[in-house]
């Protein structure tokens, strides 16, 4: 079954099962998932810079937006702040990158983690915004926590896995402020979970 809900500049959006796109991820990982839900962009695009154009034509599909795994909701918005809960991260409906950074994660895989934390966050704000990703004023603030032994110090290079997406697909609308926190361990076991605040209009 396929549903489809149009934005106001005339995208299409068709939520079905999908293989990712290969070079969703970087490094060894680009094939670890596969038949999962996702929001599929299509139709003409009259808008120079438009974000869906731009996920479009990087090959990145974005994930279906997870549902909530105990009692809070997945987005917030107040006034002109759209906040995203922690994302972790999530294909083909499970956990993957499970484990600690420094002891069974390397820090490619961790950077991988964090980057599909963040395409998390954006199915989660588009979602909010009615797949209409442009209404994203501002990428305000990460928060990336990692999983790590107590001697693994490179946090901020695996912070950079969403920090560097968020720039790539919203440009300088993309740069924010950030926390690269370690942590002994994270919801079922993943090596990273990534939140965000958004200004949106």
């Amino acid at each position: 079954m396929h549903s489809q809900v149009s934005s106001r500049k005339g995208l299409r959006y068709t939520q079905n099962s999908c293989t990712y796109p290969p070079n969703f991820l970087p490094g060894p990982v680009k094939d670890l998932a596969s038949g999962c839900g996702n929001i599929e962009i299509s139709g003409d695009v009259d808008m120079a810079g438009n974000v869906n154009a731009k996920l479009k034509s990087l090959g990145i599909t974005l994930p279906r937006a997870a549902v909530p795994a105990a009692n809070y909701v997945p987005v917030r918005r107040t006034g002109n702040l759209l906040i995203v809960s922690g994302q972790v991260p999530i294909a083909d409906g499970k956990p993957v990158f499970v484990g600690v950074l420094g002891a069974g994660i390397d820090l490619e895989d961790g950077i991988a983690a964090a980057r599909l934390c963040g395409l998390h966050v954006l199915a989660q704000a588009s979602g909010a915004l009615g797949g209409d990703l442009d209404r994203i004023t501002a990428c305000l603030r990460l928060g990336v926590f990692v999983a790590a032994t107590a001697n693994f110090t490179d946090h901020p290079k695996v912070a950079n896995g969403a920090s560097d997406l968020m720039v790539e697909v919203l440009g300088e609308a993309g740069r924010h402020a950030r926390a690269a926190v370690g942590t002994t361990s994270l919801p079922f076991g993943v090596a990273v979970e990534v939140d965000a605040m958004f200004e949106v209009s």
